[in-house]
């Protein structure tokens, strides 16, 4: 059963009962008034004799016609025999007997005797009593007709209750409808699907805002598990490509050492070649190990870099480990970024490696740190060759120029490992045609600031 058919009937089950319960109390109430009437009446005319029985009867009766109260009064001897002196409306079956006079010389109460009657009695002198009956068919009457009344109008109250809750919850149950579809769909598999908007009331609100919480959640989840399977699927890729080679090599070097008629001459160079290959391997291992790292999942970085500090360092080593190639630092002190001190290492490594493998002794080079609005701009440009393109984002082992091939020992990962670091950093990196005439490598960063 839907919820908006269950609502329904619970609100016009309450609706009736409280319908229902206002009403029993209207007609109790509404008796008991008419019953006080009655036993008013009846004690009114016992009062009117009371001390006074030789003048009793008679001014019952006086009391009786002169306030026309719908009584019956009679009279039981004290062997029981009843006569009638005066009649109301309603004219009783039975006769009560001298047991009824004597039980209610002190109340009104009802006897069996007298269905529909209350009475009261009154000794009027010789063992004589005075029995003064009221109808109650007239306040049942009333009784039962109130209650139907009352009914209907219950009835009608909770139609219209139904009728303004159905219009009040409309757009409720609408929603609930449509969220209800909607999460029938994302089951299904159809996640994309945008989530229906909510303008009822604030538990609807909720429920809406937490089912888009939960099918957001749910998007990144997916996106993060797409992602690491692409990147497993092109990692395995690459490197089956990559690795064929420098195993056909080892595969070929090998079956010639075992041939016994080299010389030995050959057998070493045989050897230094294995070893280079072995070499290139494991670094190429490495490389796509942290390539496939950086990209697997987004990473959280908490520890602040003096990327100031560290620019100078290893501009410091290049300078060092190439002094044919003039430099130019330009570094403002004190810029931070938040980072992991490996990676950032790592980036500076292979931009300056890239300008001591592709460009001739003699070249220059410019690096830059600077503040530009909130982010930090690092720029590394040399005065080289260039590139026959630029603004392209590195891809892996896709080198620019046949040049950079893997006979210079490059792995072709050198530049996308770079654009993998910056932008796990949450940075950008962007190729640019240089001043100076070669290649400008440009990094931004986001500011950290110290707490």
């Amino acid at each position: 059963m839907k919820i908006a058919t269950r609502l329904t009937i619970l609100l016009v089950i309450l609706t009736i009962i409280v319908a229902l319960s206002v009403g029993w109390f209207a007609v109790a109430a509404s008796s008991r008034t008419q019953y006080a009437a009655l036993n008013g009446e009846i004690n009114a005319v016992v009062a009117s004799g009371n001390g006074q029985p030789n003048s009793a009867l008679s001014n019952a009766l006086n009391v009786v016609q002169q306030s026309s109260f719908n009584l019956t009064l009679d009279v039981i001897d004290r062997f029981g025999a009843v006569v009638q002196i005066n009649s109301g409306t309603v004219v009783p079956k039975g006769n009560p007997t001298l047991a009824d006079a004597k039980a209610s010389l002190q109340n009104v109460i009802g006897v069996t005797d007298l269905p529909g009657f209350r009475i009261r009695s009154l000794h009027i002198g010789g063992g004589d009593y005075l029995v003064v009956a009221g109808s109650t068919a007239i306040i049942t009457r009333q009784a039962q007709r109130l209650s139907l009344q009352v009914g209907l109008v219950g009835l009608f109250v909770a139609i219209i209750m139904l009728m303004v809750a159905r219009f009040v919850l409309r757009n409720d149950l609408s929603t609930m409808k449509k969220l209800i579809e909607y999460a029938s769909h994302v089951a299904r598999g159809n996640e994309q699907r945008e989530i229906p908007p909510s303008a009822g009331s604030r538990d609807i609100r909720e429920l809406q805002s937490a089912l888009a919480t939960m099918v957001d959640a749910l998007r990144q989840r997916i996106a993060i598990e797409t992602r690491s399977v692409e990147v497993m699927q092109q990692f395995i890729g690459d490197a089956s490509h990559e690795l064929r080679t420098p195993l056909t090599v080892i595969k070929g070097y090998n079956e010639l050492m075992e041939n016994p008629t080299i010389s030995d001459e050959q057998r070493r160079r045989a050897i230094e070649r294995v070893h280079r290959e072995i070499d290139r391997m494991d670094s190429l291992v490495a490389d796509l190990l942290l390539s496939a790292e950086l990209r697997e999942a987004p990473q959280h970085f908490d520890q602040i870099i003096d990327l100031s500090s560290l620019v100078l360092l290893r501009s410091e080593e290049f300078q060092i480990d190439s002094p044919s190639r003039p430099l130019t630092i330009n570094a403002e002190r004190d810029l931070r970024v938040l980072g992991r001190d490996d990676l950032l290492n790592r980036l500076m490594t292979n931009a300056f490696s890239n300008i001591i493998r592709y460009t001739d002794d003699g070249t220059p080079v410019r690096v830059e740190l600077r503040r530009t609005g909130a982010r930090l701009l690092l720029r590394i440009e040399d005065g080289g060759r260039g590139l026959p393109s630029y603004g392209e984002r590195p891809q892996r082992f896709r080198r620019f120029e046949e040049s950079r091939s893997r006979e210079t020992g490059g792995s072709g990962l050198g530049m996308s490992i770079m654009a993998d670091i910056v932008e796990g950093l949450g940075g950008s990196m962007v190729t640019e045609k240089s001043s100076l005439g070669g290649l400008a490598l440009d990094f931004t960063f986001s500011i950290a600031t110290l707490a």
